[in-house]
C-alpha cells in the first residue's frame, strides 16, 4: 500500500499524493510518540496487576 501511495498515486492524481504525503510525514514523525506512550501504557497496566 506504501509503495502504491508513494509511487503510482503522483502519476494518477497530483494534489490527493501531496496531501497523502503530508499525512504519512506525519504519522512518521509521531509515531515514536506513539510507541512510547503504548509501552508506557502497557507497563503502568502491569503494574496495577500486581
Amino acid at each position: 500500500m506504501h509503495k502504491d501511495m508513494i509511487e503510482r498515486l503522483p502519476e494518477i492524481n497530483k494534489r490527493l499524493a501531496a496531501k497523502v504525503k503530508n499525512i504519512l510525514e506525519l504519522n512518521k514523525a509521531e509515531r515514536h510518540i506513539r510507541g512510547g506512550e503504548a509501552t508506557r501504557k502497557k507497563y503502568k497496566e502491569d503494574k496495577n496487576e500486581d
